[in-house]
């Protein structure tokens, strides 16, 4: 099959990328990425001359382009990983958000219904269903809650979740959707949490942690989510949404001080800052659906994930690096400015 996959200079996206190449070598990828603020064209460096894959650089809210390349390119499915993700930049600037989320997820599925794509498989976020509270363990998101977002991000996530399903049911476009916990691992842009920390720690600056650190979140090694996604993407029942969890509940504070004891740093580096505006206390989800289903369950516990992690950010320092002095933009003007 030929897959089109938005947002794979990101992370998770990246992820999928270099998995869906090893685990099916008969299948052709098409990227799609605006390389805004966290798409970095080196990431994908290990696959830049696979036969097998192709970048294209442009936005998603740019019909005209878009068009085109699924005139020329012809793809059988569409994963959507292209987002605006970071809550703190959704409070200072939510426009960007609506733009690129809601009115960017129209484009490609406007698209898709134009060409007769054969699925379309839309990656959101645990966060369309607002938070739980700390005193209740026994409550986890399932796929039938209501949408309550919290944020300017999660809202943005939510109205696209709505779309997506709005145009299965009225143009019959063969759509996916599936709703993950926060992911880790390799190539996740430094301003994330556990990166960021890994950094500061590295360099024995402090470790900001929002409130008292007592929000709880459910954590998934990237590699479970994609294979999570090629199993919807493959097996998945149109029309459904499927929940993809790590149960790998964490605190924020325990988390920093676990990259604290890896790396060999005092936890005195740990400073807590004013927390966030409406930052939600919990996130669980129940994957019972998906393993269910799909037969899918995490295959990295969270003390396993954090030490591959650790232990890739301390190998790969100059990705990071870079991205930290802003020297990874001048990549894609090197690889493609005279092309």
């Amino acid at each position: 099959m030929k897959i089109l996959v938005t947002g794979g200079a990101g992370f998770i996206g990246s992820n999928f990328i270099f998995y869906m190449l090893k685990e099916h070598p008969e299948d052709s990828i098409i990227c799609l990425d605006a390389l805004t603020y966290a798409g970095n064209l080196s990431t994908l460096k290990p696959v830049l001359d696979d036969p097998r894959f192709r970048f294209v650089k442009a936005d998603i809210c740019d019909r005209e382009k878009v068009y085109d390349l699924f005139e020329s390119e012809k793809p059988d499915y569409v994963v959507h990983f292209a987002a605006e993700s970071h809550v703190d930049r959704s409070i200072d600037d939510p426009g960007i958000f609506v733009k690129t989320n809601v009115l960017g997820t129209q484009v490609l599925i406007d698209a898709c219904v134009k060409y007769g794509i054969k699925r379309f498989h839309h990656v959101s976020t645990d966060e369309v269903y607002g938070d739980l509270p700390l005193d209740r363990p026994d409550m986890f998101f399932v796929e039938t809650l209501p949408l309550k977002a919290s944020s300017p991000y999660s809202a943005s996530k939510a109205s696209s979740d709505l779309l997506v399903m709005s145009y299965h049911r009225t143009f019959g476009l063969d759509a996916t959707l599936s709703r993950c916990s926060n992911n880790y691992g390799p190539y996740q842009f430094p301003e994330k949490m556990i990166p960021l920390m890994i950094a500061n720690a590295m360099a024995d600056k402090p470790l900001p942690v929002y409130g008292e650190g007592i929000n709880v979140r459910d954590w998934l090694y990237v590699e479970d989510h994609c294979r999570a996604i090629d199993l919807i993407l493959r097996k998945g029942r149109s029309g459904e949404v499927y929940n993809i969890g790590g149960h790998n509940e964490m605190r924020n504070i325990d988390i920093v001080k676990l990259i604290c004891a890896e790396l060999g740093k005092p936890e005195s580096l740990i400073t807590f800052v004013k927390d966030r505006k409406g930052h939600d206390m919990r996130y669980a989800i129940d994957p019972a659906k998906i393993h269910n289903e799909l037969g899918w369950l995490p295959q990295t516990m969270f003390r396993d994930g954090i030490k591959k992690t650790i232990r890739w950010y301390l190998d790969n320092r100059s990705w990071w690096e870079e991205i930290v002095n802003g020297d990874y933009k001048e990549y894609y003007q090197k690889m493609y400015g005279n092309r």
